[in-house]
């Protein structure tokens, strides 16, 4: 296995709560940044899943938080997608200070909506390898 895709962030003070640390809502924002860079790293766009009729679907969600991070901090979230052989893949995330320290890990199920049956499709990393340019980033 290679190593994740993986995206830098800085943390902005706006970001911060009343004692100073990363509010818990923004570490979801960042793991879907990470998610949407890779999407177009690997060649996939919304106007390219909305031209196929398909969306991407977040069905459940688990944030493990392990250290606070501040203003100021750095960090790298990864992203890497496990396929299985149903409707639904899971997303695997770490959100790491640059000194190497796991500030959150972030798991995720989801799927790939029919924009007009509005059921998830079959076969879902089907639809990204065909997407894709490159879907080595996905391992496919």
């Amino acid at each position: 296995m290679s190593e994740p895709f993986s995206v830098r962030v800085s943390v902005r003070g706006y970001e911060t709560d009343t004692q100073g640390h990363l509010n818990q809502a923004v570490y979801l924002n960042y793991a879907e940044h990470a998610r949407w860079s890779m999407l177009q790293a690997a060649g996939i766009t919304q106007a390219g899943l909305l031209a196929r009729g398909v969306g991407p679907v977040a069905l459940e969600t688990t944030i493990r938080f392990r250290r606070e991070l501040l203003a100021g901090d750095e960090v790298d979230v990864t992203c890497s997608f496990e396929w299985g052989g149903g409707k639904t893949f899971r997303i695997e995330q770490t959100i790491r200070k640059a000194d190497g320290t796991v500030a959150a890990e972030v798991t995720a199920v989801g799927g790939l909506m029919d924009l007009k049956a509005r059921k998830l499709v079959p076969a879902p990393r089907d639809h990204f390898k065909e997407l894709a340019a490159d879907p080595g980033l996905f391992e496919l």
